[in-house]
């Protein structure tokens, strides 16, 4: 019997690992271009391509903007990777609330704010933001203060179409129905499609807020592991489709993992879900935020038949108190707007055209690309210093984009009562705990990195490790 021959792209790429491994290919070594390797090894210039992603799926080596590829920081790293989850279904499910009140009273306080998802102040472009008020307030006629169309703003539409092409989505202004934030999104589609006693599937563990969200409308929740590099379990998904009304994934840097699902497994979901008839709402809140060479295609890129409701906003990026967020709810668009006007009527027209203003004129791919760069350097901060400080068998994610770090830590921590302790030294982290319906993840936490990096900042950090240590 024949082998079958081992695909070119996958042949470069081994040969480069083994040279990281090996230690001929150091920690910030440069790697040759991809001219120089198509030559080398005589093959087309997309073949080099597919190695050198593979690799970066890897997190072997990094794109660095105009300067090449390198090998990664975190081809070095010391800590495994976090455990991956068991499929649940919300049969016995243990209330959070009291701990997610616990952790958003903190949020005027003079703490360490690692616990919730919002970038410092000196992360935003707040200047020019406030430029761009001031011209919006003096064009609108009415100041703001008049009713907009329900399906939103046209000049924020408009901008969220034309960035939408760089995300392969291909939407226009007439496929998007603006919202109060990427919550408000994720409830008006959840409404418009589901019934009290629907199922629901989430990745596990996932953002709090969507699972208090599923809870308070009566759903059903069947939790679906997902890995903490390629994201969403896509064979244990399988098992349960035929119980399943609807889905609600992040297939773009999840919250809290980090993770990445590859082009091809966003490819079989859409596929096996059209098939299925089953709508899936997509967070692509992290989306833009990303640490390869180019921003990754939502699920909606490959959507044809219209299932995918893609759910963005500016809170991660640009103003979390702006609180403006859209959908292109494809097929459910009517079934979403009925649902915006029956709650809310419209959404406040003045910082849907601030948005719109900076996406248009503020410079906003020039802001994004400075951003990504710092949140990548503090990601990489983070992890060498929770490398540093904290126990040997801390488990630590290892995040493709955003700016939220998931940290697994001995089986005999809690972290609900390390939260208490962790307080009382004006350090605020999310528990683990509130990430799931289930009974688990009570020794993990979520630290949120896009604070601006410092040495009271890296001095927080060790606090926190001597105080997981003072618990073992």
């Amino acid at each position: 019997m024949l082998l079958k021959k081992e695909p070119l792209y996958l042949h470069i790429a081994n040969l480069i690992e083994e040279q990281i491994l090996a230690g001929t290919l150091q920690l910030g070594d440069k790697l040759p271009s991809i001219r120089t390797v198509e030559k080398m090894h005589n093959v087309s210039i997309n073949t080099v391509k597919q190695a050198f992603l593979l690799l970066e799926s890897k997190s072997l080596i990094e794109s660095r903007p105009r300067s090449g590829y390198f090998v990664s920081k975190t081809s070095m790293r010391r800590f495994a990777l976090p455990t991956i989850g068991d499929l649940a279904a919300a049969k016995n499910i243990r209330p959070a609330e009291d701990l997610i009140d616990k952790v958003f009273n903190t949020l005027k306080q003079d703490v360490t704010q690692f616990s919730l998802g919002v970038p410092g102040d000196n992360m935003l472009p707040i200047a020019k933001l406030n430029k761009s008020l001031i011209k919006v307030i003096s064009r609108l006629p009415d100041g703001g203060t008049a009713y907009e169309p329900v399906q939103g703003s046209p000049n924020l539409r408009r901008s969220v179409a034309k960035w939408s092409m760089h995300a392969g989505a291909h939407v226009t202004e007439e496929d998007l129905v603006t919202t109060s934030g990427a919550m408000n999104a994720l409830s008006n589609c959840l409404m418009a499609v589901t019934k009290p006693g629907d199922t629901i599937a989430v990745e596990t563990p996932t953002y709090f807020g969507t699972l208090q969200l599923a809870k308070s409308l009566g759903l059903q929740v069947i939790e679906i592991p997902s890995h903490p590099i390629t994201g969403l379990e896509l064979d244990a998904l399988k098992k349960v489709l035929h119980k399943i009304d609807i889905c609600c994934f992040t297939a773009n840097f999840s919250n809290p993992l980090g993770s990445l699902m590859p082009e091809e497994h966003k490819i079989e979901l859409v596929r096996l879900l059209t098939d299925y008839n089953i709508p899936l709402i997509e967070d692509d809140l992290y989306g833009n935020l990303f640490f390869g060479p180019s921003r990754p295609a939502p699920c909606k890129a490959y959507d044809e038949a219209g299932i995918v409701m893609w759910c963005g906003s500016v809170s991660k990026t640009l103003a979390p108190g702006y609180r403006v967020g859209w959908v292109a709810p494809g097929k459910f668009k009517d079934r979403v707007i009925r649902q915006k006007l029956l709650h809310t009527i419209s959404t406040p027209i003045l910082y849907q055209e601030v948005i719109a203003d900076f996406m248009e004129n503020g410079r906003y791919e020039h802001y994004l690309r400075n951003f990504r760069n710092r949140l990548y350097a503090n990601c990489m901060q983070y992890q060498r210093s929770v490398e540093a400080y904290f126990p040997e068998n801390t488990k630590i994610a290892q995040p493709q984009g955003g700016f939220v770090l998931w940290l697994e830590l001995d089986a005999k921590i809690d972290t609900a009562a390390l939260y208490d302790r962790a307080l009382q030294q004006k350090i605020s982290f999310a528990p683990g705990r509130i990430f799931t319906l289930q009974d688990r993840y009570h020794n993990c936490m979520r630290l949120n990195y896009a604070l601006d990096w410092n040495d009271q900042l890296e001095n927080d950090i060790k606090r926190l490790g001597n105080i997981v240590k003072s618990v073992l």
